[in-house]
């Protein structure tokens, strides 16, 4: 279960304490009814409430939490066009990240890690921690196209996928070294078509399954 560790002393308790709670709520798998309070998160922190709230306030500029007033923070819902939208997102992103990425014998390196680390954390049953590798696998990409906007706003997209996917984990967890391993073979062979097809199979096999689990369910059908 995942906790929240007292910060120390710093002269940037707010990024301290940004970094802290988003690490929560991402590995906590908190309900969505569950409320964050400025007293609660102060208190687990050890700090004051100023940073807290400062915190919380760019969590919300981000997407990943809403704050109601006088009531505290609560994990962001989605509807089912903003989880297709953002996955429609994503595949844009992923897919010129490819088309750009300097493919240099130390990211298919990196990635051939990756694949083995993603099969290892599967088997493991590990949820976070196949997440976390799953996560960096698609980052090392985009860091490879040296687009450092693409990068940021991906990473931003792929903590609110988070959110959800820790709920629906075992609907398509078995198929990321599968599709990796396809992904990482046509970079490898510098066939940037295939390794583009691929990462667009891979975004919409996973984005069509959560809509088909989660329409309805635990995110509002809008």
């Amino acid at each position: 279960m995942a906790t929240i560790e007292k910060l120390g002393l710093s002269q940037n308790l707010t990024t301290l304490a940004y970094q802290s709670i988003k690490r929560y709520i991402l590995e906590a798998d908190l309900d969505e009814e569950a409320r964050l309070t400025e007293d609660f998160l102060s208190d687990q922190l050890g700090i004051s409430k100023s940073p807290v709230r400062e915190a919380l306030n760019s969590l919300q500029t981000e997407g990943l939490i809403r704050i109601e007033p006088r009531r505290g923070a609560y994990l962001r819902r989605f509807t089912v066009k903003e989880v297709h939208d953002l996955y429609d997102l994503r595949e844009v992103l992923e897919v010129h990240a490819i088309a750009t990425a300097k493919i240099a014998p130390e990211l298919i390196a990196e990635l051939g890690s990756s694949v083995e680390r993603t099969r290892n954390w599967l088997k493991a049953r590990d949820k976070v921690r196949h997440i976390e590798e799953d996560t960096r696998f698609h980052g090392a990409i985009a860091n490879a196209s040296g687009n450092s906007e693409l990068c940021h706003v991906l990473s931003n997209t792929q903590n609110k996928i988070w959110l959800f996917r820790c709920k629906t984990y075992n609907l398509s967890s078995s198929t990321a070294p599968g599709a990796h391993s396809t992904i990482l073979e046509a970079l490898r062979c510098d066939d940037r078509n295939a390794a583009q097809a691929a990462m667009r199979d891979h975004i919409r096999l996973v984005r069509d399954r959560l809509i088909d689990h989660l329409g309805g369910r635990s995110i509002q059908n809008q």
